[in-house]
């Protein structure tokens, strides 16, 4: 006779929790916020939209305010985030967070990830051509194999 053991599984409820998308502004970054918001929608999932802040070292920064900048482009993005997300209240709601982590892009999403106990991460394709070549953000994390990874080009 075998026995029956639940295992917790329940159908529409073994999706990803928390879906990070990478964004820096750029267009496909854009593109993969808008991809992931639809994800987590389908989902019901949290989307943590996550933003690498660059460290410049200390002797490359003189005379030009770069924390100021990045600053600015937090702010710039967390405003198109929330004008985006206003006009869509009412037709699609997500569930959404705003994050600023330190960092180079890669070292500052694998942070982001494994802090928020992301189920998945969501990137742009690189818009640099050098990077189609030696490697970039997007290959990185891919090859890293902690989470499922998709590339929105």
């Amino acid at each position: 006779m075998t026995e029956h053991v639940n295992t917790g599984f329940e159908r529409g409820t073994d999706g990803p929790k928390v879906i990070l998308a990478g964004v820096d502004g750029s267009e496909s970054s854009l593109r993969a916020a808008a991809y992931a918001a639809g994800l987590a929608r389908r989902q019901n999932a949290l989307l943590a939209l996550v933003y690498v802040q660059p460290v410049v070292p200390a002797g490359a920064a003189l005379g030009a305010p770069v924390a100021d900048t990045t600053g600015e482009i937090a702010e710039g993005l967390v405003a198109e985030i929330r004008a985006s997300a206003e006009r869509l209240k009412g037709i699609y709601e997500v569930r959404w967070e705003f994050h600023t982590f330190r960092g180079d892009p890669y070292a500052g999403l694998v942070s982001a990830a494994r802090d928020l106990m992301a189920d998945a991460v969501v990137v742009g394709a690189s818009e640099q051509a050098g990077h189609r070549i030696v490697g970039s953000v997007a290959i990185r994390l891919v090859k890293a194999g902690r989470w499922p990874v998709t590339v929105v080009p």
